[in-house]
């Protein structure tokens, strides 16, 4: 790891083939980059079963197979029986705004709401906080814990359906930044009584929300991480599953920032009185806490003591599984910690992006990662010290005889000094030191991301490589507020979303054209979504530098956002007008100098229509030309074959503009 450490960090050049590049090989078309999946490196999906004598099989399912072929886990014979898949417990789904239980051949309706403002068992929260879903089957599956989603109180906004024949709106309900929110409850259903118990939530108010569901392992109790809506205390509750009454509550976090729970309990063992907790609120990390029941108390002691971010993976017996940034916060490696005496053991060792998966008798592991210029491998291994027991592949780059060209991947301080921000830059084909070239930045720079990692070709966009092979320099790096580098270093954008990610990437670009073939009078910067507010803001803010922008879907003004996202970063225009008037692009439509094309989905749920027909409006006022081009019937993202129509016109546009 340390060799690894010391070429990202001396930024040495790593080309992606050892064949020189030859006019002969092919150039990927937009279609290619856009849509093949052929191009991606193969991979196959692994299982773990047992046979009828309790032996450990594992199961491998590649593109070519759709049903998993077994194999004994000691001697790599094929199994003679695969795994017997029972599934005869209840299936709990959502129909319309109400929740269903199938059970054999009988159907029946937990729910009977007639309001549409009432959804039961779907996601709440737009998928903040962990949340994927709506239901949550008991342990033995006979009961199930489901979200009850009140929007009444919610405003609606209109989307126009182009599709009828003088046109219609649809209406969405969209919860913006310090107006009126959901009302969440949770209802607990048995499928014996069939009677529904409402869980007596009374902390904070009626807009408090409702994460990371968990059951104790007897099916007797429901734990809730509830969040205020300043998302800036929590509280660990239990309730009992059977009359939703209050049992306890364990504890409660706060952060003068904001608290964001991910992660549900895990349990250790079988009794309930052991759980493994994750929080990023008191050590500086996202760490693994271990608590136990003493008396009528719980006590608990960190468990993952290194100063990185951790993210939990499995239980089995005395051990712990964790994927941690302790190596390097370019990689994920995987780790187990011992409960018993907190030993630590590495577990996988070479550079790379791993995911791993524990066999269930804790003997094995499968896994599976990439590195810059490691197409895929996947192995079986020993959970004893990570050591390799068998290769189940070893993919082929699939971009050979394409003339990809060298790909650098390093580390360049953050502005204030702290941090060391991966990059990754695509050098333009047939490179010349002698000559100038145009440089794009790629940019998204928004929470919850990674762009850049050691994995292979350092997480590439094809796109970029498409734009490498026209002619341009492509640089992408991370910015304070992404992930795996620590609370502080997530958190800095807390109150100021754009503030120290732009002085970031701006420590970036004057890098990038410290190197005499960069061409500091031709820059360009392309970004979507958050990367589209990060384009628009670089362009504003500084436009001396910036040529040439492409922003997609992007956010102008944060008070037009969600709430759940919105106020996690930003608070509400209330509590923070000081930080909403320095963020929103609004004001700063006036300083835009060069070329910008904006692209939109008309019916963007996620980013409102409101955001980018602001700032043009505002473009108007000021006497500012700005480009805009909408896609009809497209939401938050084009996707499909329209996509490559997107891709085309962003390419064109650079063409026009910086090459």
């Amino acid at each position: 790891m340390k060799r690894f450490l010391h070429i990202t960090l001396s930024a040495l050049l790593l080309t992606l083939n050892t064949v020189a590049q030859e006019p002969q090989r092919r150039l990927l078309t937009m279609e290619e980059a856009i849509l093949s999946r052929e191009l991606i490196p193969d991979n196959i999906r692994t299982l773990w079963g047992t046979d009828s004598k309790g032996n450990t099989l594992y199961g491998v399912i590649s593109k070519e197979s759709k049903e998993p072929q077994w194999f004994d886990v000691r001697t790599h014979k094929a199994a003679e029986n695969a795994p017997a898949t029972p599934n005869n417990a209840p299936r709990y789904f959502t129909e319309g705004n109400n929740l269903y239980v199938q059970i054999g051949d009988l159907r029946k309706a937990i729910t009977s709401d007639t309001d549409p403002n009432i959804i039961n068992g779907s996601h709440v929260s737009r998928n903040e906080f962990g949340i994927s879903g709506g239901t949550f089957p008991s342990p033995d599956g006979l009961s199930v814990a489901f979200y009850r989603k009140d929007e009444s109180r919610v405003a609606d906004f209109p989307l126009l359906d182009i599709t009828t024949r003088t046109g219609s709106l649809v209406s969405i309900k969209y919860p913006q930044n310090g107006l009126p929110s959901e009302r969440i409850s949770l209802g607990v259903y048995n499928t014996t009584t069939e009677q529904t118990a409402w869980i007596e939530v009374d902390d904070f108010d009626e807009e408090r929300y409702l994460t990371n569901i968990t059951w104790s392992p007897d099916g007797e109790l429901i734990y809730i991480q509830i969040l205020n809506r300043e998302q800036n205390e929590m509280h660990l509750n239990s309730y009992s599953a059977t009359t939703g009454t209050l049992v306890e509550r364990l504890f409660a976090e706060s952060d003068s920032r904001y608290v964001e729970p991910l992660y549900p309990l895990y349990w250790v063992g079988d009794k309930g009185d052991k759980f493994i907790y994750s929080t990023n609120v008191r050590d500086g990390y996202w760490s693994l806490y271990l608590y136990e029941r003493k008396g009528t108390t719980w006590e608990h002691r960190r468990l993952t003591l290194a100063d990185a971010d951790v993210i939990f993976a499995d239980i089995k017996g005395e051990w712990v599984y964790f994927y941690t940034a302790e190596f390097s916060t370019a990689e994920q490696h995987l780790a187990k910690v011992s409960l018993k005496s907190g030993r630590v053991v590495r577990l996988t060792h070479e550079p790379g992006w791993h995911t791993c998966s524990i066999s269930p008798d804790g003997k094995y592991l499968t896994d599976n990662y990439s590195a810059l210029q490691v197409p895929r491998i996947v192995n079986l291994a020993s959970t004893k010290d990570g050591k390799v027991v068998r290769n189940l592949l070893t993919a082929p780059d699939p971009c050979e005889g394409y003339n990809y060209t060298p790909i650098e991947l390093g580390t360049i301080k953050s502005a204030d000094g702290r941090w060391d921000n991966h990059y990754r830059l695509i050098y333009p084909i047939d490179f010349d030191p002698a000559k100038k070239y145009p440089a794009i930045l790629y940019v998204y720079g928004g929470p919850h991301s990674q762009m850049v990692n050691n994995s292979f070709q350092a997480k590439l966009r094809r796109w970029e490589m498409l734009m490498a092979q026209r002619g341009y320099v492509v640089f992408v790096m991370d910015n304070r507020g992404t992930l795996w580098h620590g609370a502080e270093y997530e958190k800095a954008i807390h109150g100021q979303c754009g503030k120290c990610e732009m002085e970031d990437q701006m420590k970036g670009i004057e890098w990038l054209c410290s190197h005499e073939w960069v061409d500091a009078n031709r820059i360009g910067v392309h970004g979507w979504s958050y990367g589209g507010f990060m384009t628009i803001s670089l362009m504003t803010h500084y436009p001396e530098v910036f040529k040439v922008g492409v922003a997609g879907g992007p956010v102008i003004d944060w008070k037009w956002y969600e709430v759940m996202y919105g106020e996690r970063y930003m608070q509400t225009e209330e509590r923070n007008p000081e930080g909403f008037a320095a963020t929103s692009l609004i004001a700063q439509a006036k300083n835009l100098k060069g070329k910008l094309l904006i692209c939109q989905g008309a019916i963007d749920p996620v980013v409102l229509w409101q955001h980018s027909l602001s700032f043009v409006r505002e473009c108007v006022i000021e006497g500012v030309q700005v480009d805009y081009f909408p896609y009809p019937r497209h939401e938050h993202n084009v996707i499909g074959k329209d996509r490559v129509h997107l891709m085309n016109k962003v390419t064109a546009y650079f063409d026009d503009y910086l090459k």
